[in-house]
């Protein structure tokens, strides 16, 4: 009997070793979909193949293969900080993925199963780039999620463009357009960081610092990755270029 107690101690206490030394937390679905609404920065990883996530993802989800993932951290992982959420096909893609990003190091990893058991929001690669935008700032790539409205549409019509924008009042850059753009303003009351959008009709601004308003504005969107936002911006005036998601190089739209 005390054999039999001892060899269960033993199994109990190997597997609560294992747990801890997979180094990150298995969660379920529905919390998940919680963590996915906080603005925390948190980002969602995708570790499928390249035909899987075209096919279908999880919104805002970025794709890092399980196969790519080696012995150096990827780097559309620059912080080890970050909060992780990881998930493939059906769970057991995103336990080896979760693994080896701790093993690099990576704190904060949450992995939630697979798709085929999700009952959020999917989308097609295809059907994401209609609703993205990418942002570049001097070396650095940043990606924005357009509003369904109509001065979202208007302002992706014009893209590619670069437009050099003003600093104002340390925690916004703006922008006034040659032509405007149909507009729908709304008190926001409160601006959180990341936030793109329209003042009046025909100034575009993007905010790197979250703060109250008393001020009316037409959302267009919002940067999803805002990690290095205010360092790439610099405390003057900056150049930013806008692009549809999928657009390799920027050329100068004018006017603008």
């Amino acid at each position: 009997m005390k054999r039999a107690l001892a060899t269960l101690l033993f199994i109990v206490l190997f597997l609560v070793g294992s747990a801890q030394a997979e180094g990150y937390t298995q969660i379920d679905q529905e919390t998940a979909k919680e963590m996915m609404v906080r603005d925390d920065g948190h980002v969602i990883v995708d570790v499928r193949r390249q035909d899987e996530y075209d096919a279908g993802h999880i919104p805002g989800a970025i794709l890092i293969p399980h196969e790519s993932i080696g012995c150096d951290s990827p780097e559309a992982l620059p912080d080890d900080d970050q909060i992780i959420l990881v998930y493939c096909r059906s769970g057991n893609r995103s336990k080896q993925a979760a693994q080896k990003l701790a093993s690099m190091g990576y704190t904060n990893i949450y992995e939630f199963g697979g798709i085929i058991t999700w009952t959020g929001d999917i989308v097609t690669t295809e059907e994401e780039q209609k609703t993205r935008m990418n942002i570049r700032i001097g070396e650095q790539e940043f990606i924005a999620t357009l509003e369904d409205n109509d001065t979202a549409r208007a302002f992706a019509a014009l893209l590619p463009m670069e437009l050099r924008m003003t600093e104002l009042n340390g925690n916004e850059k703006y922008h006034y357009l040659m032509s405007p753009l149909p507009s729908a303003p709304e008190r926001v009351g409160h601006i959180e960081a990341g936030d793109i959008m329209l003042f009046g009709d025909d100034c575009v601004v993007v905010f790197y610092q979250s703060f109250d308003t008393p001020y009316s504005y037409t959302r267009i969107g919002k940067i999803n990755n805002m990690k290095g936002l205010a360092d790439a911006l610099g405390d003057g005036d900056a150049d930013v270029g806008f692009e549809q998601s999928g657009i390799c190089h920027l050329r100068p739209h004018s006017p603008v």
